[in-house]
């Protein structure tokens, strides 16, 4: 069997400042954060989105690195101390606030970004969803998750796979408690 390629999502979000509170981002903000991945990210990353929640600015790269890497990590983080300056000369709201310290240190964990990471094999055509929020919980998901994956009205492979027609068990865990 041929072994798939290994690639690494990283999502890293934080909120280096925004319009009328907690708003959004200004498009030159926003604008800045891609243009400094863009430009400092070649050979290191493969793609990227910049995406904003709210005030939140998202930050998804793909790339061969696996998680935790050092290097996509101070990327990421470069690209929002480079949007804090910005956020500052234009007057934004919470400039820097999700920076909670002055110097990078290895990974943004613990210094006040969030971060996601997975490494997957890919496999041709891989599709994937970046799910981004801003003050809300795990449960948000819920309805859309049940809905894609087992309501026979969005996902038509349900009726379709012969494998499904046997049914299927859902595992269903308290994070909470877990």
């Amino acid at each position: 069997m041929k072994t798939m390629a290994k690639i690494t999502l990283s999502i890293i979000k934080a909120d280096i400042g925004s319009i009328g509170g907690h708003i959004k981002p200004s498009q030159k903000l926003l604008q800045a954060v891609e243009n400094y991945v863009k430009n400092k990210g070649k050979g290191l990353i493969i793609d990227v989105y910049i995406g904003h929640t709210g005030d939140d600015i998202a930050i998804l790269t793909t790339h061969k690195k696996g998680v935790l890497n050092p290097k996509i990590h101070k990327l990421c983080w470069d690209a929002f101390v480079a949007g804090t300056k910005v956020a500052k000369s234009q007057g934004l709201y919470g400039a820097g606030q999700d920076l909670l310290k002055e110097s990078f240190s290895g990974n943004v964990k613990g210094m006040g970004p969030a971060v996601a990471e997975m490494e997957i094999e890919e496999r041709p055509a891989e599709p994937f969803l970046m799910f981004a929020a801003d003050k809300t919980e795990p449960g948000a998901y819920n309805l859309p998750l049940y809905l894609a994956f087992t309501d026979p009205m969005y996902c038509a492979g349900l009726i379709l796979a012969p494998k499904m027609r046997k049914g299927f068990k859902w595992i269903i865990m308290d994070v909470s408690y877990t």
